[in-house]
């Protein structure tokens, strides 16, 4: 299915965005490079897709180099929203609500994905971290914007999320194999596991347990023993593991199994909290993600009761990532983005700045943080020598005020070519 899809959509690409060879140089304000130095009117040089050299404003800039004056703008290296669901797409105009959508083809599904795509570069975010989407349509975007030169984020994704299948089954259905993430019981875990490794997923999630849109519950579907499991066979196959989990159940237990991140768990109690910061364990609380669905409850039908449910899990959602913020547990940006909540990506950092991080902490939790929940601290997350060349300038300076990093994106760079100008 994924190599079909690729296949049908390659063809589809029109005018790809690819960076040019000649040396660039760029000349900001300031440079807010991520290591935690600030150079004033520092210039970055790009050779292709990379950053070659970071100079001071004493330093010679190369002589053969393209010049871009950029210096109303303070660069930072460009974001990594690690929790999405890019493949989501709602029009507001259509009269349906996002969840009821009628049926698409997979190859219709991508397509219109470009869209959020596109939204999610105006956020300055040039990385994100994809966890979950059906047919593989994840793996689809991720391998145009790669090789059919569609302008996007650089995509890590995960496939089919593996959940837990319940009873009643479906009719004649053969419980005896897994498809598309469902695991009937614990030997089929590593069988599942390999499915989404063998269809070209970077990431394995795992849904520990309840919870998802209005539903607020967070009942444990997965046992410590299942989610060890999930993650051993992850590492057998070389890759990390991110697990869903609402409640505190899921969570503790996904810690103990020793997975890279927990996605969105409230009411942590301290122990856990302690454990996530000695494993060096990541948390993405995905807190303004509950504020997307009670803001825009009408879009989605949602009760009165479903928003106060939705407004109480967020405030405590918002006090487990305090505690774990000041428990020393490594907090990335992640906003379960889904339908028009793209363009909207970064918001999570203005909660990151009231529960008590600085807005230089907020930014590392979107760019240094990002960067080692994917492994690659060496090539992403930071203006230097040998990193991609995702830059973005702001107007402003976001080490004062966090809300110039969410609302005054100007101009971004991802990979060398300058996907997003809004300086003119």
């Amino acid at each position: 299915m994924r190599i079909l899809i690729a296949s049908a959509l390659v063809w589809l690409a029109v005018g790809p965005a690819t960076a040019l060879a000649q040396t660039k140089a760029l000349r900001f304000a300031a440079v807010v490079d991520g290591t935690g130095r600030v150079i004033p009117n520092g210039v970055v040089v790009v050779d292709g897709d990379k950053i070659t050299r970071v100079l001071t404003a004493r330093d010679p800039v190369p002589a053969n180099a393209q010049t871009l004056d950029l210096t109303r703008y303070t660069a930072i290296p460009g974001m990594i929203d690690v929790h999405t669901h890019m493949t989501y797409y709602w029009d507001p105009t259509s009269g349906t609500d996002p969840w009821r959508q009628p049926p698409r083809q997979p190859e219709q599904t991508v397509q219109l994905a470009k869209a959020n795509a596109l939204k999610t570069l105006e956020a300055g975010v040039t990385t994100v971290r994809d966890l979950g989407a059906s047919n593989y349509t994840d793996i689809a975007l991720r391998d145009s914007i790669n090789k059919a030169g569609w302008i996007g984020p650089r995509m890590f994704v995960a496939g089919y999320g593996l959940q837990r299948a319940h009873p009643p089954y479906r009719p004649n259905a053969d419980t005896t194999r897994t498809t598309r993430g469902r695991v009937y019981n614990i030997s089929q875990i590593a069988e599942a596991v390999k499915q989404q490794v063998d269809a070209g997923a970077d990431y394995i999630k795992v849904y520990g347990s309840t919870g998802s849109g209005a539903d607020v519950t967070g009942n444990e579907t997965f046992t410590f023993d299942e989610l060890k499991a999930a993650v051993d066979a992850a590492h057998q196959y070389g890759k990390r593991i991110a697990v869903h989990s609402y409640g505190p159940d899921g969570g503790r237990d996904a810690v103990r199994a020793g997975v890279t991140s927990l996605e969105h768990a409230i009411d942590l109690d301290d122990a856990t909290l302690a454990d996530m910061a000695k494993r060096g364990t990541f948390y993405v609380p995905t807190i303004d993600h509950n504020r997307f669905y009670a803001e825009y409850a009408k879009d989605f039908h949602y009760t009165p009761q479903q928003v106060a449910a939705l407004d109480s899990f967020r405030l405590r959602n918002y006090e487990t990532a305090r505690r774990a913020f000041n428990a020393g547990v490594k907090l990335g940006m992640g906003s379960d983005a889904v339908f028009h909540m793209f363009g909207q990506n970064t918001r999570e950092l203005g909660w990151f700045v009231k529960l008590g991080m600085t807005p230089a902490q907020a930014l590392a939790a979107a760019t240094t943080t990002g960067a080692a929940i994917l492994g690659m601290e060496k090539s992403l997350g930071a203006i230097a020598p040998g990193y991609f060349a995702d830059i973005v300038a702001v107007e402003g300076n976001p080490l004062t005020d966090i809300n110039v990093a969410l609302n005054n994106v100007r101009w971004v760079m991802k990979g060398g070519t300058v996907v997003v100008d809004k300086t003119k």
